[in-house]
């Protein structure tokens, strides 16, 4: 597991919704602490190392590994999600990605085709249906996919699936990162 070494953007009293004001943290010693530990940072993660990479969603993704949750379409990436994502895809491995972490793939490789679930909020299903028009004025193409299901996009080895940006049991979500994570494994060709 790797993560970038920088400031979250801000902290989150999750029991409350509501930002922690006083507290700062850095997001590779919040991912060690969520991954026990087995980290390491970002800027290490190289192609020859590993077969595929998968990002994770969350607001995580769309705070801290770019500016997604403040600038929407104008976002920006972090430089290190940025640069694995471009060499991943320059050695034509894969890469998954789940909830929000499509709109990365949208910003930085033109054209890639991405799920983020539905383009309709559906009396409130789909939450962030919003997402999709972002993701078409990033550059990328939104595919429709229900959440247990993953978009898998053959000619940039990119797999996606909507994951928690819809409101449902979460065996649903399971089944559809589940998905995801097959079809990432089955472009490794191993």
């Amino acid at each position: 597991m790797y993560a970038p070494d920088v400031p979250q953007m801000h902290v989150v009293d999750h029991s409350k919704g509501q930002p922690a004001e006083a507290e700062s943290r850095n997001v590779l010693v919040e991912s060690a602490r969520i991954a026990r530990g087995k980290i390491t940072s970002l800027a290490k993660l190289t192609t020859a190392d590993h077969d595929a990479v998968i990002f994770p969603g969350g607001f995580g993704a769309a705070k801290n590994l770019s500016t997604f949750a403040v600038d929407g379409k104008d976002c920006k990436v972090n430089r290190e999600v940025e640069r694995v994502l471009k060499d991943f895809h320059k050695a034509g491995k894969p890469i998954g990605l789940c909830c929000i972490s499509p709109v990365l793939a949208a910003k930085v490789l033109s054209g890639a085709e991405v799920t983020v679930g539905h383009e309709e909020e559906e009396g409130g299903k789909w939450p962030y249906a919003g997402t999709a028009g972002a993701i078409k004025e990033l550059g990328g193409k939104h595919c429709v996919k229900e959440v247990t299901e993953a978009h898998v996009d053959t000619k940039n080895k990119v797999v996606t699936t909507p994951a928690f940006m819809c409101e449902t049991e979460l065996h649903h979500i399971f089944d559809g990162i589940g998905a995801m994570v097959k079809n990432v494994l089955k472009l490794t060709g191993k």
